[in-house]
C-alpha cells in the first residue's frame, strides 16, 4: 500500500529528530521540551496507527484520506522544527563574558523568526488535534483489519496454467534444456530428490515455464502435483491439495476432516514414500514456507524431482542447497520472440501487421521490456482498439494510468503489484523514490544510497551505519527482483540498477497516488494534478510554458530537485525558492554555468548537491553556507580548485572530484569526511599532506604521485605523505588508488607501516610503479580482494608473496621485464580475475591445486620460446573453475609452426578442462581458427524467452 509507505517514511526520519532535540541543548529552552514532548508523543500514536493500516491490500477511502493528512502534518512538522533549530543556531554556552554576550545577541537578532515559528508550532498542535479526531470520529483504527469488499479476485495465474502450447513463443529452448537436466541422473548412488528453482521478475513467465518442463516429462513420473504457495500461505491447505492430486493418481484416500497440519505432512510421506514424483511448488515467497512444504516430501531415492518457481533469489538459493540442486534464472524475451508473440496474438504473423503500426508498436514493445504477461496484456487491449495509429498512441501513452482501470491490465497490474505490497515500508518508502527517473535511467548505487541518506529515509541499526543499511536495502530490492541489476563487479557487487518499464509505471502510479513525487516533462506538457505540496520534483524536460507553471506553484516545502541533462537551465525556477531541499541534483546539465546560483545559501538543509558533469568551473560562493551538506560531487566537472572556505563545511563526507591545484590549508579538520577529492602530492605543500592524518574517518583515497621531473625533487612532500599514510593506516582507509602516469616511482610506500588491515583495494598498475612486489604488500592484508600493480621485475618469491593474499579476488599486473614462473598449490586460493595489462615476455603456469576458484583470464602472455625452453605448459586444465581466457601468444624467437603448436596444445588443455573454458587468441599465425569456443552444455543450448505469463 503506496499511501501508507510513504507516510512511514516520513515519519521515520520525524520522531527520530523529535528524540535528538529533547536530548539536546534546544530542547531545554524554556516551553519548548513541553511542546516538543507533547508533539512527540501525539505523533507516534499517529505511527503505530499507520502500521496498523499497512495490514490492508485495499483501504477504503477514508482510510487513504486520513493517511494522506498524516502524512502531509509529518512533512509540515519536519519543516518548521528544521527551521527552529537553524534559526536558533549553536544554543550551547562555553562559559565567560564573550560566550553569553554572542549568545544574546544572537537571540536578539533571530527574536522574529523564532516568534515566527513559535506560531506555526501552535498551528501544527491544531493540525494534529484535527486529524485525531478524525480517525475518532470515523472509528478508523476499529476498521482497520477489514477492507474494501468486492468479488474475489480471479487468479491471474490461471492463463500461465492452462495456456494453449501453439499460442506461447520462444519458450522450447529453455523447456528443452532444463527437461533433460531434471531427467539426467547423478552420477552417483543412491539417485536423490533434485531440486529445480525458477526464478525472475514478476510476469516473466516462471510458471509457464515449470509447467511446460512438467508437461514435457511427467509421463517418466509415478505422480504429479502443482500448487501455489501465495504470499500468506495456508501450508494446511497446501499440503491437503498435494494430498488430493496425488491420491487421484493412485494414492489412498482417508477421511481427514479432523486432521491437523502435521497429520497431513505425514500421511503425504507415506503417500509418496516409494513413488518418483514431480512436484511444482509455484510462487514462494519466503524460505520459512518453503521449508514447511518441503518436509512433507520424503527422500526415497526414487529420482524424484520438485519445481519451484519464485521473484526473490535468496528464496530460489534456499530452495537448492544441494550440489546436484539448480537455481535458473530466467530472462526477458528477445527482441525477435517478444515481436513474434505480440504480432502472433494481434495479426497472426508479423507480415500481416499494416505498416502505419510498425513503428507505434516497435514503442510499446520497448516499453513492455521482453515481459510476456505485458505483451499478452497490451496486446489483448489493442485487440480491442480499431487498427488506427493515433489510437494505439494514445494506448502507449496511458498504459500507466490504464493498468488499474482497464480490465485487459488489470491481471498484469495485480501480478506486477504483489512484490511492491511484500516489501517492508522502509523499502517501499525507497522503490517510490525511484519514480523520480526517467524510462531506461541508469541509476548508479552509490549516488541513490547518498541520497535515499539526504532524504532520511535511513537509519542506523546496531551495528551497521546509514550507508550500510542503505546498500543492504539496495540489495534487498535486487533480491526481491523489482529492480534489474547492472554491471556486476568481480567481488558480485553490483554499480548500477535499471527499472523495468512496467514496474516503472507501477512506481509511478504508487507515487502519483500518495503525493511522493512530481515529475515535469515527463511525457506531459503540463503540471499534473496533485494535491498536497509538492515533496519530490523531477524535472526532465521545461520549456516556457512549464516555466510559467513552476512560477505560480508553491515550491518551498520541496526535499529532492533532479533536473535531467536534456533541460534548459535558463527555465529553470530560482533556487531560493527550495527552502526545504535535501537533495539538488544538475549532473549531466552541460550549461549549468548559464544558470543564476542565487539563494544557495538559503538552502540550510541540503545534504546532497550533484555538479557532476556539467560545465561549471567555479563553485557558487553561497555553499560555503551549507553546514548540512554531507556530501558534494564535482567529478568531471571543470571545478579544479576548492575555495579556502570548504574546511568550514566539517559535515562533509563525501567530497567528490579531481583538484590539479593545491587543496586548502585546514583541510584535516574535515574529520567526517570518507572520500576526498583526487590530488597531486608533488603540488602539496608538506603542511596539507601532514594535515591528512587527521581524516581519521577517511574510507577512499584517489591520488596522483605528479611529473616524474618534480617527484625527485619533492622528496618532502612523498614523505609528509607516506606519513599521513601510515597514521591513515589505523583508521578505515579501504580504497588507496595511486596514478603514476608520468613514470614516477612508489618505491618510497616500502616503508608503509602499520599496514591497513581494513584495505580492501589497492590500485598502481603502471609501468614500473614498483621495481619488486613491495613489502607493504603481505598475507597480514587480509581483506584485500583487488589489487592492481605495475613492477618492474616479477621474482618467484613476489608471486608467491601475492598467492599467500587470502582474500585476493583480482589481479591486475603490469611486469616490464621477463619472467618464467609457476603458481604453486595453494597459491591464490580465492582469485577470480587475472588481467595482464601491457605485459610481454612474461610465462607463468599453473599446477594442481592453484587458483581453484580462477574464472577469467584475460590478456595472458605466452612466451612460446621459454616454454619450449623449459618444457612447460600453461596448465588451464588444473582450472577447474576456469570459464574464459585469452592469450597473447609471445612469438619471439618462436617460428610460425612453434606458435600454431603452443596454441594446440592450449585448446588441448582446455579440451582437458571440465568446465571447457572459452578460448581466444592474439597472435596466432594465420591457417588456424583464432577463436575456440568450449562453452558448457547450457551455454550452448540456452535461448533467451519462455513466452508465458506467471
Amino acid at each position: 500500500m503506496a499511501v501508507v509507505s510513504a507516510a512511514h517514511g516520513a515519519f521515520g526520519p520525524l520522531l527520530g529528530k523529535l528524540t535528538a532535540l529533547l536530548a539536546d541543548e534546544c530542547g531545554r529552552l524554556k516551553g519548548v521540551r513541553r511542546e516538543i514532548r507533547s508533539l512527540r508523543s501525539e505523533l507516534a500514536s499517529m505511527h503505530a496507527a499507520l502500521k496498523e493500516y499497512t495490514k490492508l491490500e485495499d483501504p477504503n477511502h477514508q482510510v487513504k484520506a486520513w493517511i494522506s493528512l498524516v502524512r502531509e502534518l509529518a512533512y509540515d512538522t519536519e519543516d518548521v522544527f528544521d527551521k527552529f533549530i537553524h534559526h536558533l543556531g549553536d544554543s550551547q554556552d562555553h562559559g565567560g563574558f564573550k560566550d553569553l554576550f554572542r549568545k544574546t545577541v544572537r537571540r536578539l537578532k533571530t527574536l522574529g523568526a523564532r516568534h515566527g515559528i513559535a506560531g506555526e508550532i501552535h498551528d501544527l498542535k491544531d493540525r494534529i488535534r484535527q486529524v485525531k479526531e478524525l480517525k475518532d470520529c470515523y472509528k478508523l483504527l476499529n476498521d482497520a483489519p477489514s477492507s474494501t469488499a468486492g468479488p474475489p479476485a480471479v487468479d491471474p495465474r490461471l492463463h500461465a496454467l492452462f495456456a494453449d502450447e501453439a499460442h506461447l513463443v520462444g519458450v522450447d529452448g529453455p523447456r528443452d534444456h532444463l527437461a533433460k537436466w531434471v531427467l539426467e541422473e547423478a552420477n552417483t548412488s543412491p539417485k536423490h530428490c533434485k531440486v529445480l528453482s525458477i526464478v525472475g521478475f514478476g510476469g516473466l513467465g516462471k510458471t509457464t515455464l515449470a509447467n511446460e518442463v512438467c508437461r514435457k516429462i511427467e509421463g517418466k513420473f509415478d505422480c504429479k502435483a502443482f500448487v501455489s504457495v501465495s504470499q500468506k500461505p495456508d501450508i494446511k491447505k497446501i499440503i491437503k491439495d498435494l494430498m488430493s492430486q496425488v491420491s487421484c493418481q493412485g494414492g489412498s484416500t482417508k477421511d481427514s476432516s479432523d486432521w491437523d497440519e502435521m497429520k497431513y505432512i505425514s500421511e503425504l510421506r507415506v503417500l509418496l514414500q516409494n513413488k518418483r514424483y514431480l512436484i511444482i511448488i509455484d510462487d514462494v515467497w519466503s524460505t520459512q514456507a518453503w521449508h514447511a512444504i518441503k518436509c512433507a516430501f520424503p527422500e526415497n531415492n526414487c529420482s524424484s524431482r520438485i519445481i519451484a518457481t519464485t521473484r526473490i533469489i535468496d528464496v530460489a538459493k534456499s530452495c537448492c542447497p544441494g550440489a546436484d540442486d539448480r537455481v535458473y534464472e530466467l530472462e526477458a524475451l528477445s527482441d525477435l520472440h517478444s515481436r513474434r508473440l505480440f504480432f502472433k496474438r494481434l495479426f497472426g504473423s508479423e507480415e500481416h501487421c499494416p505498416d502505419m503500426l510498425k513503428e507505434v508498436s516497435s514503442k510499446i514493445l520497448k516499453k513492455c521490456g521482453g515481459l510476456p504477461l505485458a505483451i499478452i496484456s497490451i496486446s489483448g487491449l489493442l485487440a480491442n482498439k480499431p487498427c488506427i495509429k493515433e489510437e494505439w498512441e494514445k494506448v502507449k501513452r496511458s498504459i500507466g494510468s490504464s493498468m488499474e482501470k482497464t480490465m485487459s491490465l488489470e491481471g498484469m497490474s495485480r501480478i506486477l503489484s504483489l512484490s511492491y505490497n511484500d516489501l517492508a515500508p522502509n523499502l517501499k518508502t525507497c522503490l517510490l523514490y525511484l519514480s523520480l527517473f526517467p524510462e531506461d535511467h541508469l541509476i548508479d548505487r552509490e549516488r541513490l544510497v547518498r541520497r535515499w541518506i539526504a532524504e532520511g529515509f535511513i537509519s542506523e541499526e546496531r551495528g551497521q551505519s546509514k550507508q550500510e543499511v542503505a546498500e543492504n536495502y539496495f540489495y534487498e530490492l535486487i533480491n526481491k527482483s523489482m529492480v534489474q541489476p547492472v554491471d556486476i563487479e568481480y567481488d558480485g557487487k553490483v554499480s548500477a540498477c535499471r527499472v523495468h518499464d512496467m514496474m516503472l509505471e507501477i512506481i509511478i502510479s504508487k507515487s502519483a497516488e500518495d503525493n511522493f513525487t512530481t515529475v515535469v516533462g515527463g511525457g506531459q506538457t503540463s503540471l499534473p494534478n496533485h494535491q498536497g505540496s509538492i515533496r519530490r520534483l523531477s524535472i526532465q524536460h521545461i520549456d516556457k510554458k512549464l516555466a510559467s507553471e513552476l512560477a505560480n506553484v508553491d515550491l518551498s516545502h520541496v526535499r529532492t530537485l533532479i533536473v535531467m541533462p536534456s533541460c534548459c537551465v535558463t527555465h529553470l525556477p530560482s533556487l531560493d525558492r527550495f527552502e526545504a531541499l535535501r537533495v539538488l541534483d544538475f549532473e549531466g546539465c552541460g550549461d549549468l554555468k548559464d544558470y543564476d546560483m542565487k539563494g544557495m545559501e538559503k538552502l540550510f538543509q541540503l545534504k546532497y548537491l550533484s555538479f557532476r558533469g556539467t560545465g561549471i568551473s567555479m563553485l557558487p560562493s553561497g555553499i560555503l553556507m551549507l553546514g548540512n551538506l554531507e556530501t558534494l560531487d564535482l567529478q568531471d566537472s571543470y571545478v579544479e580548485e576548492l575555495p579556502a572556505g570548504i574546511t568550514r563545511l566539517t559535515a562533509l563526507r563525501h567530497l567528490i572530484g579531481f583538484m590539479t591545484k593545491q587543496l586548502p590549508n585546514g583541510i584535516g579538520s574535515m574529520r567526517n569526511l570518507q572520500l576526498m577529492p583526487s590530488f597531486v602530492i608533488t603540488l602539496q605543500e608538506t603542511d596539507v599532506l601532514e594535515d591528512l592524518r587527521n581524516l581519521t574517518s577517511l574510507e577512499e583515497l584517489y591520488v596522483n604521485l605528479g611529473s616524474k621531473v618534480s617527484s625527485e625533487d619533492k622528496r618532502c612532500e612523498k614523505e609528509a605523505f607516506l606519513s599521513s599514510l601510515c597514521k591513515l593506516g589505523t583508521c578505515k582507509l579501504r580504497f588507496l588508488e595511486i596514478d603514476v602516469y608520468n613514470g614516477g616511482s612508489l618505491d618510497f610506500l616500502d616503508s608503509w607501516s602499520p599496514l591497513p588491515s581494513s584495505l580492501q583495494s589497492f590500485w598502481a598498475a603502471y609501468s614500473d610503479s614498483f621495481t619488486n612486489v613491495p613489502k607493504c604488500i603481505t598475507p597480514a592484508l587480509t581483506n584485500l580482494a583487488d589489487l592492481g600493480i605495475g613492477l618492474t621485475e616479477l621474482t618467484e618469491d613476489g608471486l608467491l608473496t601475492l598467492g599467500k593474499l587470502p582474500s585476493l579476488l583480482r589481479l591486475r599486473l603490469w611486469v616490464s621485464n621477463k619472467f618464467v614462473g609457476t603458481v604453486q598449490a595453494t597459491s591464490f586460493p580465492n582469485l577470480k580475475l587475472l588481467y595482464f595489462i601491457k605485459t610481454e615476455q612474461l610465462y607463468v603456469s599453473f599446477v594442481k591445486g592453484s587458483a581453484p576458484k580462477l574464472e577469467e583470464i584475460s590478456n595472458m602472455p605466452f612466451s612460446v620460446s621459454a616454454a619450449k625452453a623449459n618444457k612447460l605448459y600453461l596448465g588451464i586444465h588444473h582450472l577447474p573453475c576456469l570459464k574464459r581466457a585469452h592469450i597473447v601468444l609471445d612469438d619471439e624467437d618462436a617460428t610460425p609452426s612453434e606458435c600454431k603448436a603452443a596454441a594446440a596444445a592450449i585448446r588441448k588443455e582446455a579440451g582437458a578442462n571440465s568446465n571447457h573454458p572459452a578460448l581466444t587468441f592474439w597472435g596466432e599465425p594465420e591457417g588456424e581458427d583464432d577463436e575456440e569456443t568450449g562453452g558448457s552444455d547450457e551455454e550452448k543450448s540456452k535461448e533467451d524467452g519462455n513466452g508465458g505469463e506467471d
